[in-house]
């Protein structure tokens, strides 16, 4: 069961619920601070740490390689889908499939 909070959907466990389109645009949108429209270790970083996680570090350098698909050290619109399961474990986030 979730419920709707100021246009956001929060899961029964707290999580923040949102498809996978939805998840992409919040995170450029959210932590793309210098709009280029990828994600690199730093932003993924403060992403990481604002959600509360722990040894931010070494899940971001996991997350961006799991997500980086031609490693050049940026996760860019097309790799974030790699990214759901990452989301799921250390922001916070819940993706749904629609």
């Amino acid at each position: 069961m979730a419920i709707a909070s100021n246009n956001k959907t929060i899961s029964h466990d707290g999580r923040r619920e949102m498809t996978v389109e939805e998840f992409k645009a919040w995170l450029i949108k959210k932590f793309d601070c210098d709009r280029d429209g990828r994600i690199s270790k730093d932003e993924l970083r403060q992403a990481v740490r604002l959600a509360g996680g722990w040894f931010a570090g070494r899940k971001v350098r996991a997350g961006v390689q799991a997500a980086d698909a031609n490693c050049d050290g940026y996760v860019e619109e097309e790799e974030l889908d790699l990214l759901v399961d990452f989301a799921q474990k250390h922001l916070k986030v819940k993706i749904v499939p629609f």
